[in-house]
């Protein structure tokens, strides 16, 4: 597996990782002994970058506790990254947010706890809390890197403004937020600012939640759970042109001798070396295919037939209206 270095800091990665949220929520039923051996099997081919949070265990920590389960045995040769900033008490999860000072401590310790480790090697503020200052919030990390606790201090789901009032108090590594062929609003300002202060990026949903695959069907036919019921993606208009699109991804894909899941990775890995996309999936099968796309050779004619097919990205918003507004705040 070739690596990447993230940051000006040195956090040096696999060039693909691993996102291990659909593991436990958001994607229908789930099974924790698949998950575990997926984890292990990505391990085997050389995936050390593994992503997990506060947020996908539902508060309880099921997530990172089965990642934790799952590296226990080489804790010391992978990277672990998790995540702070939600009020894990509201009645609906993912409505209010908590970047107090004690509260980052609080979901640090748990961290530790639940992931077996001494140590965080990337915290991530996973959204913008509109009633902490950002340098508060960094400070606060930046207190726990010196104490030992945490290694690198990474953003996630925010605008450039943030980034860079983070980063004037604690060194910036690593923004994670949404990026693919299907997902590119980040390219006009997000890109430009993370390469001028030399912050590393990390595409979540690189596949554009399972739309650039090999399997795709209308929001309706998913499990009750599965946030793609909801992804106007998978809606009305939005999903025929989203279709019509993938398909042609898929031919390009076929004379390539690929699937069009390595052909989006190995797209994202086109866009400069300071990108590391995490792919989630539950499937042995899955990790084995995306990881893949490190050895895949795109030309300037293939780059190109891909703009031509989708030039600004998917029809139709990644989240609904409310939430959006949440997840671009800057």
């Amino acid at each position: 597996m070739q690596t990447r270095i993230l940051g000006q800091q040195g956090l040096k990665v696999s060039s693909i990782g691993l996102g291990t949220m659909g593991m436990t929520m958001a994607y229908g039923p789930s099974n924790e002994n698949e998950g575990i051996a997926t984890i292990r099997r990505a391990y085997e081919l050389g995936v050390n970058f593994f992503d997990t949070a506060e947020l996908y265990g539902y508060g309880n920590g099921h997530n990172e506790q089965l990642l934790g389960k799952a590296v226990k045995d080489f804790r010391d040769k992978v990277v672990l990254a998790t995540k702070f900033g939600f009020d894990m008490t509201a009645e609906q999860l993912g409505t209010r947010f908590n970047s107090r000072p004690e509260n980052i401590r609080k979901v640090a310790e748990n961290s530790l706890r639940y992931l077996q480790t001494d140590y965080i090697d990337v915290f991530y503020q996973h959204i913008p809390d509109p009633d902490v200052p950002i340098e508060e919030v960094a400070g606060v990390v930046g207190d726990l890197i010196k104490e030992g606790k945490v290694k690198y201090f990474g953003l996630s789901n925010t605008g450039s403004k943030t980034i860079r009032r983070a980063h004037a108090v604690t060194p910036v590594s690593v923004l994670q937020t949404e990026y693919s062929i299907f997902e590119r609003e980040i390219e006009d300002d997000i890109l430009p600012t993370l390469n001028e202060l030399g912050i590393g990026l990390v595409p979540y949903s690189p596949l554009g939640r399972g739309f650039l695959t090999d399997a795709v069907k209308p929001s309706h036919e998913y499990p009750e759970g599965d946030m793609r019921r909801f992804d106007e993606r998978w809606q009305g208009e939005n999903y025929i042109y989203n279709l019509k699109a993938t398909e042609q991804l898929k031919e390009l894909a076929s004379d390539k001798g690929i699937s069009v899941a390595e052909l989006a990775l190995a797209w994202l890995l086109n866009q400069g070396e300071n990108i590391v996309p995490i792919p989630g999936t539950r499937s042995v099968t899955r990790v084995e295919q995306n990881i893949n796309a490190v050895n895949v050779n795109l030309t300037e004619a293939d780059l190109g037939r891909i703009k031509e097919i989708l030039p600004h990205g998917s029809a139709g918003s990644r989240y609904p209206a409310g939430m959006i507004e949440n997840f671009t705040r800057d």
